[in-house]
């Protein structure tokens, strides 16, 4: 069975109706990022960054998968398909992708905030102040920010070097050390990317759909499990 890896990125989850990440604007839901996405920004005011990640913790449940979440599930009937996400919601899972992993964390999930290996599930969509982990400290959303590490970065390096396909999903390759594991993929691989805007990537083998996630990922699924009949 070939392994098809597929890179997923804020296009298909704003499909959805989620905000992407950073819009043109720089603001992320009218927030800066400065102030609610960073190590210091919890230090600063820990109250300010739970009540933001609490809003879109609610929206992420009030969200429903769309067409493109659904195919990439439906390719799983002819092929192995690991699915790397910068993505914080869930809406993969809920479509039926088995194989998922999360560079960013999942916004469902909590963390300790001295421990980021301790991470517990989350009743509803909100995390009080004064919720603890098993070590006494305060749980906080299990999201990587801005100046913190990636854990699953090299898990996904080594999923990429085993792809046989390469999908690239509503990302503008504008976010490292994620945008960079597109080099891992062995060269001669055919790399789809779709988007309505595609980004520059300096490799061979590019097939570009230039579309929006539930439009682009329907039809390259569609033609992908045609192909193994």
């Amino acid at each position: 069975m070939k392994r098809v890896v597929v890179l997923t990125g804020a296009g298909i989850s704003a499909e959805s109706g989620l905000k992407t990440f950073r819009d043109s604007d720089g603001l992320w839901e009218g927030y800066n990022i400065e102030d609610v996405a960073t190590p210091e920004a919890w230090a600063r005011n820990p109250e300010l960054v739970q009540q933001f990640y609490n809003e879109r913790r609610k929206s992420v449940l009030e969200a429903e998968p769309n067409a493109a979440h659904f195919a990439l599930a439906q390719l799983q009937d002819k092929y192995d398909v690991q699915i790397i996400t910068q993505n914080i919601d869930d809406l993969h899972e809920r479509a039926g992708s088995k194989n998922v992993v999360h560079l960013h964390g999942i916004i469902t999930r909590s963390q300790s905030s001295i421990n980021p290996r301790l991470t517990y599930p989350i009743d509803g969509w909100e995390i009080k102040m004064g919720e603890t982990c098993e070590l006494g400290s305060q749980l906080r959303a299990h999201v990587v920010w801005f100046g913190e590490a990636v854990p699953m970065i090299e898990p996904a390096a080594a999923l990429f070097s085993q792809a046989d396909i390469f999908i690239l999903v509503g990302t503008s390759l504008a976010v490292y050390p994620a945008a960079g594991l597109i080099n891992y993929v062995p060269h001669m691989v055919t790399k789809y990317i779709i988007d309505p805007n595609i980004p520059t990537v300096a490799n061979r083998l590019i097939v570009e759909i230039p579309f929006k996630a539930t439009i682009g990922v329907c039809m390259l699924v569609e033609e992908l499990l045609a192909n193994k009949s």
